[in-house]
């Protein structure tokens, strides 16, 4: 078992608390799927209207349909570009595809019990994911455990932080949930992001799952195969916490 001390606990989602096998299998060919009649269908909402004119200027041609931001959607999907467009009306065509029980978010078995546990120990829990909030607050409502979203108490992405290998983007998280850096846990199965916690004063441990093709251990970093091989602590002179400040689940 291996033990940190620390007041909040950041998650990344794909590989550590789920599976990125249902994220690149099931979620992203069910968005690629839809981009064109979605778009076609939602083109007149405003919110459609201004992401349509920011992939347009993002790939040079300014006044580009439905068919060519959804061109422009399906070959960032396919390269997994990390791009804010594309992961925001990702997040919105899978909202949809929740509400009608089209889609579900993975969690591995663990996770729901692990979850309770922290927020009872008065652990502040957030998620930082390149998937839009919108999409992150999805996935934690429509698990096969029932609505986990409320054990969680602010979603981060990179509209909000910036990019998860950018030291920048967990400086802002840390300012945003207000606690000290050093009394930061990330989690991720990614080596680039742990490193870039670090970088920013934070403490980091990685997760890989069993038969993940990587192997069974997050290069430079101290790994556990699940979150239930880990332990949070806090001072026991600490209050349980109601939230993290200036941030909300909802």
């Amino acid at each position: 078992m291996t033990v940190y001390d620390a007041d909040v606990v950041v998650l990344d989602i794909e590989g550590t608390t789920g599976s990125l096998s249902h994220v690149r299998d099931v979620l992203f060919p069910y968005a690629r799927r839809e981009f064109t009649g979605w778009l076609t269908n939602h083109r007149d909402e405003p919110r459609v209207r201004e992401l349509m004119d920011a992939v347009g200027r993002e790939v040079g041609r300014p006044g580009i349909g439905p068919d060519g931001v959804a061109a422009a959607l399906a070959a960032w999907s396919d390269a997994d570009v990390k791009a804010a467009p594309l992961k925001t009306v990702q997040g919105w065509i899978w909202a949809e595809g929740y509400a009608a029980g089209r889609l579900h978010g993975h969690v591995y078995p663990e996770v729901p019990g692990v979850l309770r546990d922290w927020r009872a120990a008065g652990t502040g829990i957030a998620v930082y994911s390149s998937g839009s909030a919108a999409a992150q607050r999805d996935w934690f409502r429509h698990t096969g455990y029932g609505d986990l979203s409320g054990l969680l108490d602010a979603f981060f992405d990179l509209d909000s932080a910036g990019a998860k290998t950018d030291p920048a983007s967990y400086r802002a998280i840390a300012r945003a949930v207000g606690a000290p850096s050093g009394r930061l846990l990330f989690l991720s199965d990614v080596a680039a992001e742990l490193d870039a916690a670090l970088a920013a004063g934070w403490q980091a441990a990685g997760v890989r799952r069993d038969g993940d093709p990587r192997g069974p251990e997050v290069p430079g970093h101290r790994t556990v195969p699940s979150l239930d091989r880990l332990r949070v602590c806090r001072p026991s002179s600490s209050a349980p916490s109601r939230g993290l400040p200036g941030t909300s689940s909802s």
